[in-house]
């Protein structure tokens, strides 16, 4: 049998960390970005979102600590607790912005 060859010194193109699939995986597409905000946006708040808006709009110093009891009830995980809660002060702000406007 003959000795198989071994390439040195074979040129090959250094791909920068961001572009590797790895460090994409789990990033929303824009696309599906879009098309959450639509279905928010045309479907309104679920009833869970709706009893946190509550939440915060209550009065009371622990309404934070609250919604985040309840968030992670429901959701399950710190992390999507804390966005979830976070997503609903936005929410929150945009409608106080908008009532503002109003008047």
């Amino acid at each position: 049998m003959a000795p198989t060859r071994v390439m040195k010194n074979f040129e090959t193109t250094k791909l920068a960390k961001a572009q590797r699939p790895k460090h994409r995986k789990g990033r929303p597409s824009k696309r599906n970005v879009v098309v959450k905000e639509v279905v928010s946006e045309v479907a309104g708040l679920l009833p869970y979102e709706k009893r946190l808006l509550d939440m915060l709009s209550g009065t009371g110093d622990g309404a934070d600590k609250r919604m985040y009891k309840y968030a992670k009830q429901r959701l399950g995980t710190h992390k999507r607790a804390v966005a979830k809660r976070e997503a609903i002060k936005d929410v929150h702000a945009k409608l106080k912005a908008r009532q503002a406007m109003g008047n």
